[in-house]
């Protein structure tokens, strides 16, 4: 997803939203579901780079699993994380009872050079498949916590957002998104 232009419908951006681990455990990263993460081809090189470094953090069932089934399920433009009893993505790991990825750990810890699945960056936002490009707001109940954290605390989910959408797109783009959305805010006064 490296549009030039960051299309996302203004309702949607002025949602207010910032996640809150500490309410929802990391439930995005847990979910039923057939499928884990959705990945672009690109990135399944990633992850099996970033495997042998990742694979410390992860917990013995989760490696059980990416033994027996593998990291990665489908194919060509259909790719996405394996799933830890159809419900855990097969990178997460817990602290403190909150679920994790271990891409992000060794982001930040320095150890890799790529952070996560790009689809896991920029949730709650989903890129759009009905013709059009663009990004529109995923609702699911667990993230409850995240809207009455960013309503408390007045955060725009583009703005929350902020690393996704230029890792996804550009600074340039994310500035001049950010700008035309504030105009228009100031217009509707």
């Amino acid at each position: 997803m490296t549009a030039n232009k960051i299309q996302i419908e203004r309702s949607d951006a002025e949602i207010k939203f910032a996640c809150d681990l500490a309410q929802c455990k990391g439930a995005c990263c847990t979910m039923k579901g057939a499928r884990g993460a959705p990945l672009s081809d690109n990135e399944v090189d990633e992850i099996y780079k970033a495997f042998p470094v990742v694979k410390r953090y992860l917990p013995k069932k989760h490696l059980s699993v990416i033994k027996k089934y593998g990291m990665i399920e489908g194919g060509n433009s259909n790719f996405a994380t394996q799933c830890v009893d159809g419900q855990a993505c097969v990178f997460v790991y817990y602290e403190n009872g909150i679920a994790k990825c271990s891409f992000e750990k060794a982001f930040l810890n320095g150890e890799i050079n790529w952070r996560k699945p790009l689809s896991c960056h920029l949730f709650p936002f989903r890129q759009s498949y009905n013709g059009k490009r663009g990004l529109f707001f995923e609702y699911i109940r667990e993230c409850e916590p995240a809207l009455k954290r960013g309503t408390r605390e007045e955060i725009p989910v583009y703005k929350f957002l902020k690393d996704a959408l230029v890792r996804a797109y550009s600074e340039k783009s994310y500035d001049e998104f950010s700008t035309e959305y504030e105009r228009g805010n100031d217009k509707s006064k």
